[in-house]
């Protein structure tokens, strides 16, 4: 035994140990374990994104899971991914792992051929889920985590729990190294401060135009509202207004005027995400004022119709299925909902573009924006799942342009260590109750699981 030593330096032994740590560390999320029990599957997360059941290692490789875990831990997102063999227990799977990890986030589960998630609410709103979980219903297990993954942390809240191995693995840089780099830089500079001048006019002119295009769009939508007012038949001194109801009338008029003027002060397409939410504070102001006067209860408050925001607050959610798109649920007027039900299209906001009139999301990147602000609280992920607007906004470079995405549009938390205090609700049903798959995603009272 001292002679194999002998034959091998300790600079070697020690390149080998670390070779295997990097190894493991790149796994990371099967453990050599054949113990798969919702405890071990909940210790495993809360040290790595990713888990791969031994009984389901063929489903996804040590490289694949590695790169997943990498993404997700990348991206600073709560998500946990856990693929088990077809035949785990199901019942209350999604509660059970909840509650044994504790952590606040958006949890997946392969299960064989199967795949569902559940989500805390503050993370993802169950809507979305749903979306997200049926854009990649049918896909082999290596594309669907993949495709999950990426519309999953661009849409998503929260931030990464500080439970996961964040080391820094880059190791020791030589002086040389350091050396080398700085005279690589210094050679390249004035080139590449040309260029990123030249870059920075180009987005300049090009963050000119989309605002132009979009402020057509705006000013019509700050027209339409303008209108319903100049219609509305209430005056804060007529017989039997109160004082609940001259607010109401106050907060819509404060709406129109703060639209006009965000709209007047806008210097690039992200600002326009100010004018759409007053706006549609200032609809829903209406509303209220509406079942005021008429006695009814006071309306929820809900997003405004999907196919056009400028036909108010929704009623309701109803299934809809768009051009080569996945199914998914989206908040409607009362108008459209009848429609639907009838089997007739809906009535849908088209604008303007270089290839004719199109819908709103089948537009440029700029009206991400004006979607948001319409939008906001997290429901805009699970709308736009799979169509043009979705997908640039998925992009690092809509990120750059256009503002930060999806991910700000509502208050979101996550990834914080919560124990067993959590909504349930959110989390709830076994992936039996859904019939064909987990029940469609969403909040854990969805099915499913």
């Amino acid at each position: 035994m001292k002679a194999v030593l002998r034959t091998r330096s300790l600079p070697g032994l020690l390149l080998a140990l670390v070779l295997a740590a990097l190894t493991v560390l790149s796994v990371g999320p099967a453990p050599a374990s054949a113990d798969s029990s919702v405890s071990t599957v909940a210790q495993a997360l809360r040290k790595s994104p990713v888990y791969i059941d031994p009984a389901a290692s063929e489903q996804l490789s040590s490289a694949d899971a590695g790169n997943l875990a990498q993404q997700i831990k990348d991206a600073d997102k709560p998500l946990f991914i856990a693929v088990l063999p077809a035949g785990y227990p199901t019942e209350d799977l999604f509660t059970k792992l909840r509650t044994a990890t504790g952590i606040t986030g958006l949890y997946a589960i392969r299960l064989g051929d199967r795949f569902d998630a559940r989500a805390d609410a503050v993370v993802m709103p169950p809507t979305a889920v749903r979306n997200l979980v049926t854009s990649v219903q049918g896909e082999d297990a290596k594309a669907q985590l993949n495709d999950f993954t990426d519309s999953a942390v661009t849409n998503m809240g929260g931030s990464a729990p500080s439970t996961w191995n964040t080391s820094d693995t880059s190791g020791g840089v030589s002086t040389t190294a350091l050396i080398t780099a700085g005279v690589v830089l210094v050679a390249g500079g004035a080139g590449a401060y040309g260029l990123v001048r030249r870059n920075r006019r180009r987005h300049e002119r090009e963050q000119r135009a989309a605002l132009e295009r979009l402020r057509v769009v705006v000013d019509e939508d700050i027209t339409a509202f303008g209108e319903e007012l100049d219609r509305l038949d209430f005056h804060p001194a007529e017989p039997g207004a109160d004082d609940a109801m001259r607010a109401d009338y106050e907060r819509a008029l404060d709406s129109y005027d703060q639209a006009k003027t965000s709209m007047a002060e806008a210097a690039r397409p992200e600002d326009v995400r100010g004018v759409t939410q007053a706006l549609e504070d200032g609809r829903f102001s209406l509303t209220v004022l509406a079942a005021r006067r008429e006695g009814r209860p006071l309306p929820e408050r809900r997003p405004p119709c999907f196919f056009d925001p400028r036909h108010g607050p929704s009623v309701a959610d109803a299934p809809w299925t768009p051009p080569a798109g996945a199914p998914r649920e989206v908040p409607v007027c009362a108008a459209d909902r009848t429609r639907l039900a009838d089997g007739r299209d809906p009535v849908i906001r088209e604008v303007d573009t270089d290839y004719g009139r199109r819908p709103y999301w089948d537009a440029g990147p700029a009206y991400g924006p004006w979607a948001g602000g319409y939008f906001g609280g997290g429901i805009l992920p699970g709308l736009l799942v799979g169509t043009l607007l979705g997908s640039m906004m998925a992009t690092p470079a809509y990120a750059a342009d256009y503002g930060s995405g999806y991910g700000d549009f509502g208050a979101y938390e996550g990834g914080d260590l919560s124990g067993a205090d959590f909504d349930s609700g959110d989390f709830g049903g076994g992936f039996d109750g859904g019939g064909g798959d987990f029940g469609g995603g969403g909040g854990f009272d969805g099915g499913g699981f």
